[in-house]
This record gives C-alpha cells, structure tokens and sequence, in this order.
C-alpha cells in the first residue's frame, strides 16, 4: 500500500499471493463457477501503473471479475486509474483527472487524511486497501445484504462516436444517475518507474465517467463518450448513487464491440 501523506510516501507491502488465492476457491458447492446472478454490487479499483503494490489488486480484481465467486452477488468492477503517480518516473497511459478527483471525494467522505493506492471502494460505503481478499469478501457480503434496486441498460449503441442508450428502473428521489465507459481488458509495457520491465494487464479501465444527475432515468437517451479508447471491447456501466449516504444502490453493466 503507497500512501501520499504531508507529502510523504509511505508504504506497506502486500504480498501478491493475496490477490492469487481464489481458483479452486471459485467454485461453490456445485463444481460450477458462482453464477453471476443476484444482487449486482460495484467494486471500484483506485490504481496506479506507477505503483509497485497495485499489481496484487489489479489482479485480484480481475479475478473477481472472471470467476464471480460469491453465490448470490454479480461485482461489476471498475478500474480507475490516478494521475499522481504520474510525476514519480512513469505516466500510466490511461490515468485520468477525473478518477483523482472521485478518490479525493471519496477520501473527504471516508474521512481519510489522504489518497492512497491501491485502494478498493466497494458499494460506495466501504473502503480498505486494493489487495485485501478478505476485506473484499467482507465488503461485498455486507453491500449485497442491504436494499438494491434493479437497473436494466436498453438500446445501448454506438452513435457518432459515443455511446448512446436508456436506463430503466425504480429509485429513490435522492439518487442520481452515473454511467462508465471502460476498456474490457488493456496491458501496459513499463518501461520506468517502480513496475519498470513489467507488463501490466488491467480489466475495464474507465476512460469516462459522468453524472446523468437524479431525473435521468425517464427513458430517454443519454449519451456518453470517451476519447483515446483502446481496440476491443468497451463496457457501459451504469450506477445508481444515493446523494446523501453515498450507497451505490444498484448496478448494471452491458459489453459493446467496437
């Protein structure tokens, strides 16, 4: 874990076994992979390509992603990747601004003196340290055992270079409305910095974000687009947030081919 705090850096080691130790452990009582059906609950992954503890959760999360292991909960995961790492030797290709202003926003929610990498936000009310497997199940059995409200994604399609679709569901007066476009899958070569010789891989990268505001889900359709979006397969998630509490009260995701 690298913390930027009074303009200090200090770290602690994760060991990458953390991140590895799912496989076998994937599987229910079935032999079948945990049916990615039930309450759908977002997992955020605050990293840094210029970090040398967030490959141990990068990889965690996209086992979370792949293999979906706990019955009853769907994590529809995001990777948002932080600029201030980018001044310390390498500039990770697909930080942006935007994701450093959520974690900062998140910091002053959490009550945090500072930012720090890797981190994982899960449902919006629960934060701990990227490559924490056991936070992470933790996190995710209290998010999935508290109210979620079903969203749909429809019409979802590529026009003039955005993304342009309509959300259905029901929610409160208090919620708002967001949507991700993520890169499914990218990998980086570093060449410098702390990963330098390393090739990096990462799953739905968010390369933007927006908020639709709380009256958005009338059926009509929004648009999102992104620039500098890599070859391959892009992510629509959208997500729904309660204003005061911060409560990621429901999910949902849809694939697009480029």
């Amino acid at each position: 874990m690298s913390f930027f705090l009074f303009g200090q850096k200090w770290r602690v080691g994760i060991g990458l076994a953390l991140a590895l130790q799912w496989g076998a452990q994937a599987l229910d009582a079935s032999g079948q992979s945990a049916a990615a059906q039930g309450k759908s609950v977002l997992v955020e992954l605050f990293t840094s390509e210029g970090c040398s503890d967030c490959p141990p959760a990068d990889a965690l999360l996209e086992a979370l992603d792949k293999t979906q292991p706990f019955a009853g909960m769907h994590a529809i995961v995001l990777s948002e990747h932080v600029t201030y790492w980018d001044r310390l030797g390498w500039r990770d290709p697909f930080s942006l601004e935007e994701m450093t202003e959520r974690q900062q926003a998140y910091a002053t929610h959490f009550g945090l003196q500072d930012v720090y990498t890797p981190q994982m936000v899960v449902g919006g009310t629960t934060q701990f340290v990227g490559s924490d497997r056991l936070a992470l199940e933790g996190a995710m059995r209290a998010a999935a055992a508290k109210g979620n409200e079903e969203l749909a994604i429809e019409n979802a399609h590529w026009e003039s270079g955005a993304v342009a679709f309509s959300v259905q569901g029901s929610v409160s007066s208090s919620a708002r409305l967001m949507a991700a476009l993520a890169a499914d899958a990218t990998h980086s070569e570093v060449a410098r910095g702390e990963n330098a010789g390393r090739t990096l891989q990462h799953v739905a990268v968010v390369r933007a974000m927006k908020s639709f505001g709380g009256d958005a889900m009338d059926g009509r359709e929004l648009k999102l687009g992104a620039k500098n979006l890599p070859d391959g397969p892009v992510r629509l998630v959208v997500f729904v947030v309660d204003a005061r509490t911060g409560y990621v009260a429901g999910a949902a995701e849809r694939t697009l081919a480029r």
